[in-house]
């Protein structure tokens, strides 16, 4: 969600210039397929300029996709995405569940039939002749299209729940609720919509809001976590120590492991 411009409270945008942040306006239908296009394109110059690419947080699946050639589904036309939403609130999660069944028996295995935006995406995807259920799955290979060290940040989970709850209580004083509310007001695509504790923050109240945002980002992060450790060769960082530590022991271990380019990372 960091690739959406007006939303940079509630995704945490960094604040220092970085690349293929916030380069989609909300109204955008941004898909896996589009960032991965543009991430390897920022790799590569990089790398022909003699400089290092750094690649910083974001989901598992983005990460992939901006290190290896995922075979991706194709992108869903706007109005294709709405007829299947329409056609899933008319028949019900059970009947359209069960729709998806016949259509791909596989895909249907792997979702609930509650979970409706998992269940329309797999229904766009069987009339783009494509699956939910890749042929392979290239997300836990190890090949990556240049050689790459993938660093995990790990904090006890103590210390990080700690964190998610400081940082939501920041977001609300830096006025995330306005920003939210603010992209509530004008277009916005089906996929920024689904930023995060996007409607919690914007409308229900201030106590209420904040509470469902902490317990949204902890499940979201025992999620990633999970991700994380199935991630083949990924080289664990104790994250509970100043960030010059941490940086140190990254550079340290990733010189040792290949020859990075002698110019700065970018």
């Amino acid at each position: 969600m960091q690739a959406y411009e007006g939303l940079p409270i509630l995704t945490a945008q960094p604040e220092r210039p970085t690349r293929l942040v916030g380069i989609w306006p909300l109204s955008h239908e941004g898909s896996v397929a589009e960032y991965a296009e543009r991430a390897h394109a920022a790799v590569d110059e990089l790398l022909a300029a003699g400089r290092t690419p750094v690649l910083a947080g974001g989901t598992g699946l983005y990460l992939r996709a901006a290190l290896a050639e995922l075979e991706l589904p194709p992108a869903p036309a706007v109005e294709q995405r709405r007829r299947w939403e329409r056609a899933y609130d008319r028949l019900g999660p059970e009947r359209a569940y069960a729709v998806l069944v016949e259509r791909d028996p596989e895909a249907a295995a792997r979702l609930h039939q509650n979970d409706r935006r998992r269940v329309v995406r797999a229904l766009e995807l069987t009339e783009l002749g494509s699956s939910l259920q890749p042929r392979s799955d290239r997300l836990w290979r190890p090949e990556a299209r240049h050689p790459t060290t993938i660093f995990g940040l790990d904090v006890p989970r103590d210390v990080l729940v700690e964190r998610i709850e400081r940082r939501a209580r920041g977001m609300f004083e830096a006025g995330v609720v306005e920003e939210a509310q603010a992209a509530l007001a004008g277009p916005i695509s089906t996929t920024a919509i689904h930023a995060l504790g996007l409607r919690d923050v914007a409308e229900l109240p201030r106590e209420e809001a904040l509470e469902a945002l902490i317990v949204r980002t902890r499940r979201y992060a025992a999620y990633q976590r999970k991700w994380m450790r199935r991630i083949p060769g990924l080289v664990s960082v104790n994250a509970e120590r100043p960030a010059n530590a941490i940086a140190n022991e990254i550079v340290e271990v990733a010189s040792a492991r290949q020859r990075l380019p002698a110019g700065r990372a970018g």
